[in-house]
């Protein structure tokens, strides 16, 4: 993979860096760790622009944001709530309990997105609960791209201060990566065998 993207960004340069960016949100598999600090170090080398490495990298990863939301928009907070009542275990909390988690996000909604936008792995499921929510698009668009500049700043920086060596940008964060991942994981299996459905109440 890591000769792909590097084969495609040096073929395509600032399009390539917009196009990684909105597969790496689309497809997660595909890691920012790799695309913006090899962008950045292409930037050392005067092969491309510092900011025109930053700007590409967002706007493509802005791009790959929108299908989340809008899928997490077209389900809503009523129809989730329906199917959890239906198959509550799956999504370890009752349609009740599912109202309930939304309205908190209502309420923090920015600041969710804000950060998420900073945490591997949640970066694009971060999108969803947004949508749900229905996170009004302006909004959604103006923290995902505050969180997003910062953390492909972060990215670029490193990859045009250790040249050569931007590799080592992903090789520190994929064990981040996974321990966030298989956190997740352990997290919803945990949920997913202590779950208890709610009493049903009998018609009076």
């Amino acid at each position: 993979m890591v000769e792909w993207i590097t084969e495609l960004l040096e073929r395509l340069g600032y399009l390539g860096i917009a196009l990684l960016m909105f597969l790496e949100n689309v497809f997660p598999p595909i890691p920012s760790e790799l695309i913006m600090p090899f962008a950045g170090f292409a930037a050392s080398r005067g092969e491309l622009n510092f900011f025109g490495v930053l700007i590409a990298g967002t706007v493509g990863s802005l791009a790959g944001a929108l299908p989340w939301y809008w899928l997490g928009y077209k389900i809503g907070c009523k129809r989730l709530a329906s199917w959890a009542d239906k198959h509550g275990r799956w999504f370890t909390l009752s349609g009740e309990e599912m109202k309930q988690a939304n309205a908190w996000f209502e309420k923090h909604c920015g600041k969710a997105v804000l950060f998420g936008r900073l945490v591997p792995a949640v970066r694009t499921l971060i999108s969803v609960p947004a949508g749900i929510a229905s996170m009004s698009l302006r909004r959604f668009i103006t923290y995902s791209l505050v969180g997003t500049l910062m953390w492909n700043a972060v990215l670029t920086t490193l990859g045009f201060q250790l040249g050569e060596n931007y590799s080592k940008v992903g090789e520190y964060l994929d064990p981040v990566t996974k321990v966030i991942v298989g956190s997740i994981i352990a997290f919803y299996l945990y949920r997913v065998v202590r779950f208890k459905a709610p009493p049903t109440q009998e018609p009076a």
